[in-house]
């Protein structure tokens, strides 16, 4: 591997990444054997260059290698947008993910004995469009392709963020299935929105000592159980006690109901000890 220095850009973007783990896993997946050129250090810093200054495609990827200071920072003069797509379709994800993992058990190792206030992990997805022509298999609707990133970000005290687990499924794959999969940690509270709400797996969660707060559908059904007293020029419009659902269909644990000034949907939460304690 070329000398990587904190002097660089690149030095300071690798700096976190265990370089000892990097190599032993180019060694192993035999990710830069045949290669003469686009080695795996030097895709390494094309994606993380690409990926801070937004680089859209390929083909501007390509094009910035005009730039000297580049040339020097990737240890390459030139290279084509046809190599760049072999080396990307190539590439075993192994690294990335086992990259991943190595640097977000760093960063517990440094937050997690010294959280002050119950960190927020934020549960979300975004839909990557692929072309359907060359990616039937990821067919989901008529006309597109696609596949679901769905991303838990952890936000701490003093600003500190960062994603922390990401699982890819199909685009058609409905995002409330992921719960199970996204929720682990008893010791944070997480928030998500309407496309993964399910009132079963709610009960399941507040049972098993989870904390969330989610967005509720404006048709939801609820039945008002208690009206808290509001503090005097609150942005609360309303804070109830409720259970959510049909008779037919109806949630077992009650949960905590918000209305805020400048939000159009009611947040629902549940509650950290007994239902009923707080309707005194």
């Amino acid at each position: 591997m070329d000398k990587i220095t904190r002097k660089t850009s690149f030095g300071q973007w690798f700096s976190p990444i265990n370089l000892q783990l990097f190599e032993e896993q180019v060694k192993t997946l035999k990710l830069d054997f045949y290669t003469k050129k686009l080695t795996t250090e030097s895709f390494l810093k094309l994606l993380l260059y690409a990926q801070l200054e937004e680089v859209e495609s390929l083909h501007a990827l390509s094009d910035c290698l005009f730039d000297d200071q580049l040339q020097k920072g990737v240890n390459l003069d030139s290279i084509s947008i046809s190599q760049l797509s072999r080396r990307l379709n190539g590439m075993n994800p192994d690294l990335f993910q086992r990259l991943f993992l190595d640097l977000v058990a760093k960063i517990h190792a440094k937050t997690h004995y010294t959280k002050l206030i119950m960190p927020l992990k934020i549960i979300d997805s975004s839909t990557l469009p692929l072309n359907l022509t060359n990616h039937k298999w990821a067919e989901f609707r008529k006309t597109k392709a696609g596949v679901k990133l769905h991303l838990r970000l952890v936000f701490m005290e003093k600003g500190i963020s960062y994603p922390e687990k990401a699982v890819l499924t199909m685009a058609k794959e409905h995002d409330r299935g992921q719960l199970e999969i996204m929720v682990d940690d008893k010791e944070c509270m997480y928030v998500f929105d309407r496309g993964y709400l399910d009132y079963e797996r709610f009960d399941r969660m507040t049972d098993d000592g989870y904390f969330f707060l989610s967005r509720l559908r404006k048709n939801a059904v609820i039945r008002e159980v208690y009206d808290f007293k509001l503090a005097e020029n609150s942005t609360v419009l309303s804070d109830q006690m409720v259970l959510i659902g049909t008779t037919q269909s109806r949630t077992e644990n009650y949960f905590r109901l918000l209305r805020v000034l400048d939000s159009s949907h009611s947040l629902i939460k549940n509650q950290s000890s007994s239902p009923m304690s707080n309707c005194k």
